[in-house]
């Protein structure tokens, strides 16, 4: 029986692209590839790029080369380079990677095997493949999940009508296209039905869900409808632009229940010259009214936001302003990225950019204000239980667990660390919080009868849903 060729898969960028790479995957083997090899000794090494922003450019094209080096020395046989860089650089990648043996752009996805075929079967006379941004949502469904088993992404729509004029994802991943309600659960069913214990709810642009097809948001009535799915324990929302707030969406949000108190919310600035000038369609006064009804609705809400700073024309005074909300409104969360220089974007024409150690300076100032904020949440957490999901053994010190509250989504914020008997990923645990050590938390788990949810029996291997799930190291 002929062996089963061999790809390894690099998945860059954000959580959205991580839902194509799963999606990828998951063709690939069921057309019979072998999947999840390590990069050396396959026969095709798939890097789902981002494009982004330049930093995340330089990364992927610093990926592309070291798979190359690899293929030159004959380590593997073929390299495919997909995602958004791909999209954004189309042939241009080509002629500064010309070793490449395929470009495909971010909708070519679903011909990701018949593209793999090609490249092993040495048909290389077109070595580019780019389609045009669906008028319809692309399905998820039958992914090859590269998340522990225990928690997924679900993306509930593709692309983005803001054009921020900083951004250039409309330009690589289209207008933006929502998922039928409908699909949408049956995919959060299918991942249940494989073990997934918290969803987590990526868009481009949250609250703008549903407007598209129903010609309103429907935000709220998605929560609610997954609300109804069996065996689900946490739901954590992603991406909510500070637009499409509605009485519907405030009112689901503050019942609680599966949605646990977490929103992560971009506000990108708060100086409203500098607002108009990104094309964020949103005040000061606006964000500052949806906050303070968000944190009145929601118990012991966690808001995550990000900022941009030295965005061309912002002065010291603008940034000041910016600094003195940070102080303020105390975000629980926080993340802040200096202005990046995208030379296809409407912010590239504009005067007054900022020198990089300006915006640097920025940044770190910035991060210096929101640290003792965060340092000082963590520490009330100190005394308190809290449900703690388990994400695995501590690579440190395998003796130890890696956990999070409900304060903490997967990659992007701090851990609990914690040590007990008979735990496993996936669990959820009610723990003690016993210490504070900057953004991570140390936990004790409470051993009270009752109080400890053990994980549900493992998934079938292959499930009829046809969904393909790695197993956890």
């Amino acid at each position: 029986m002929p062996k089963s060729p061999t790809i390894a898969f690099v998945s860059l960028g954000c959580s959205k692209n991580l839902v194509d790479s799963e999606r990828m995957l998951g063709l690939l083997a069921q057309d019979g590839f072998t999947v999840g090899a390590a990069v050396d000794g396959s026969d095709l090494v798939v890097v789902n790029t981002c494009g982004f922003i330049d930093a995340a450019r330089q990364e992927s094209m610093g990926v592309i080369e070291e798979m190359l080096e690899r293929k030159r020395t004959g380590s593997v046989k073929g390299v495919i380079v997909a995602g958004c860089l791909a999209e954004r650089g189309r042939e241009e990648l080509l002629e500064q990677f010309p070793e490449v043996d395929q470009v495909v752009g971010v909708f070519g996805r679903e011909e990701i095997a018949r593209l793999a075929e090609r490249v092993l079967g040495g048909l290389n006379e077109q070595r580019t493949l780019f389609r045009p941004a669906p008028i319809q949502a692309q399905d998820d469904r039958a992914r090859l999940r590269m998340t522990p088993r225990h928690f997924a992404y679900l993306k509930v729509s593709e692309g983005c009508d803001r054009f921020c004029t900083f951004c250039a994802i409309p330009f690589m991943r289209g207008k933006h296209v929502s998922k039928p309600l409908e699909m949408v659960v049956d995919e959060a069913r299918e991942l249940v039905a494989d073990g997934v214990r918290e969803l987590v709810l990526v868009a481009q642009d949250m609250t703008y869900y549903g407007l598209d097809l129903y010609g309103r948001p429907r935000l709220a009535e998605l929560l609610e409808a997954l609300h109804e799915v069996d065996g689900l324990d946490w739901i954590r929302i992603l991406y909510c632009y500070p637009q499409y707030f509605t009485d519907e969406l405030y009112d689901v949000l503050g019942q609680g229940r599966k949605i646990i108190p977490y929103l992560d919310m971009p506000l990108q600035h708060i100086n409203d010259r500098l607002l108009k000038l990104m094309n964020r369609r949103h005040t000061r006064s606006e964000s500052e009214a949806i906050i303070e009804r968000l944190r009145a609705t929601i118990p012991g809400l966690v808001l995550r936001t990000t900022f941009i700073v030295g965005f061309p024309g912002e002065t010291e005074a603008e940034f000041d302003e910016l600094l003195g909300f940070v102080e303020t409104t105390k975000f629980e969360r926080l993340g802040v990225f200096c202005y990046s220089f995208e030379p296809d974007t409407p912010a590239a024409l504009l005067r007054g950019h900022v020198d990089d150690a300006v915006k640097q300076d920025r940044q770190a100032r910035i991060m210096a204000a929101q640290q003792p904020i965060a340092f000082g949440f963590n520490e009330r957490l100190v005394g308190r239980e809290l449900d703690v999901i388990i994400d695995g053994r501590s690579p440190e010190d395998r003796g130890s667990w890696l956990g999070r509250t409900y304060a903490d989504a997967p990659d992007v914020d701090g851990a609990v660390r914690l040590r007990g008997a008979n735990l496993a990923s996936g669990e959820i645990v009610r723990c003690e919080i016993v210490e504070s050590m900057g953004y991570d938390l140390v936990g004790r788990p409470v051993e009270t009868p009752g109080v400890v949810k053990r994980a549900r029996p493992k998934p079938r291997r292959k499930p009829r849903s046809g969904l393909v799930v790695l197993d956890e190291p």
